[in-house]
């Protein structure tokens, strides 16, 4: 299959500037990176392409190459499948570039949304760094916790950094050298003669993975890894106001990485517990009042539950069934803000299925009754036309 144009990839034309193709490529990478995309693989490959066209387009003399020669002029054949970039990068060549792109020294572009930082490679000298992976675990939270935020202590069972070692995967100091194929850089650098002259290409050394240096003698806890499985207690702070299905991160909480990399991130899934009384709304709380007629008819104090204990409302004498009540800043607060959400009490009005024989004759007498006759009133709105206005 032959590879699209790589203006057409971006969305950018020729005349674009350096910072408007950038910035288009910035956007395409955010919306299919494979954290945000787990095992989409028609996301990946455009999350590749796209990084294919920007490693071109970026490049002024690449670039260049390619508005006269097409893809031929910059060394990716016109068919076939396998390689992107030129003809071969790689998904650590494609973090590679989001140091410039996302101001830090490569890695995912997330990072920076949870306060992660640092990369896979060194934009200087080539020195790849390992990174560990991220670790998943779900949270359960009652509807209390949601309201208030909470802290909680989970224990986890993670990859760790080997404590005999330090991490670092070695014996001890004396077994570790300066790798020999690659002399510390981590990469290795190639010169091929093409019609267009000598193009020099640079790759992770394949002796040390990139790392710069290489382990005579392994640690014979980790056996040269510099991590093993352990368990660590983490404390996480949640934030008030977080819903069902909302993923939050911790950078470095995830599993360590092999001989003293980059820790992966923790990302923490939550799943609220179903209230016993109080169902969420959004932002509200909706709690379901069952009131029987004679109450309804004369009036009383209620009690009802809330978020925060117990609190008492008054029914007004000739409260109809459906009417919805508010109890105003009851409810969920925003995340991150101070508005909060209010109580919807939805009244019910509750009949009795059995009846003794005097309360029937009483019932008898009060059904002639004027006062007892259904006066529906011409613009009652149903309870979803209610329960909308409270909601909007």
């Amino acid at each position: 299959m032959s590879k699209r144009d790589y203006y057409v990839v971006l969305g950018v034309s020729k005349g674009s500037t350096a910072e408007e193709i950038k910035k288009a490529y910035r956007k395409l990478a955010i919306k299919f990176h494979p954290d945000k995309n787990p095992d989409d693989k028609s996301a990946e490959d455009k999350f590749k392409e796209a990084a294919e066209a920007y490693e071109i387009l970026s490049n002024p003399e690449k670039k260049q190459r390619y508005d006269h020669y097409g893809h031929a002029g910059v060394g990716g054949a016109s068919g076939g499948g396998g390689g992107y970039g030129g003809g071969g990068m790689n998904m650590e060549d494609i973090f590679s570039q989001f140091g410039d792109i996302f101001g830090g020294g490569g890695g995912s572009p997330f990072d920076s949304f949870f306060g992660g930082g640092g990369g896979q490679q060194s934009r200087g000298g080539g020195r790849r760094v390992a990174k560990g992976t991220n670790l998943r675990i779900k949270v359960k939270l009652t509807l209390e916790e949601i309201a208030n935020g909470v802290e909680k202590k989970i224990k986890v069972n993670k990859q760790v950094s080997c404590k005999t070692c330090d991490g670092s995967g070695a014996k001890d100091r004396n077994s570790v050298s300066t790798c020999q194929t690659c002399g510390g850089s981590g990469a290795v650098r190639r010169v091929t003669n093409t019609i267009l002259g000598q193009m020099q290409t640079t790759s992770t050394c394949p002796t040390c993975n990139g790392s710069g240096s290489q382990i005579t003698s392994k640690c014979t806890s980790c056996h040269g890894e510099g991590i093993t499985r352990g368990e660590e207690t983490i404390t996480i702070n949640i934030p008030a106001g977080v819903s069902d299905g909302m993923q939050l991160s911790m950078s470095g909480k995830g599993n360590a990485a092999p001989q003293g990399g980059i820790p992966g991130d923790l990302i923490i899934l939550i799943e609220e517990i179903p209230h016993e009384s109080l169902k969420r709304e959004g932002n509200n709380v909706v709690y379901d009042l069952h009131v029987s007629i004679i109450d309804a008819a004369l009036g009383y104090s209620a009690e009802v539950p809330t978020i925060d204990g117990k609190a008492k409302i008054k029914i007004e004498p000739g409260t109809q069934s459906g009417k919805l009540l508010r109890l105003k800043g009851k409810g969920i607060p925003e995340i991150n803000s101070y508005h909060r959400g209010d109580e919807i009490i939805h009244v019910n009005i509750w009949t009795p299925k059995a009846l003794t024989s005097e309360e029937r004759n009483m019932l008898e007498k009060l059904r002639e009754s004027p006062n007892f006759k259904p006066q529906p009133g011409k613009n009652d709105k149903s309870f979803f036309e209610k329960m909308k206005e409270y909601f909007d």
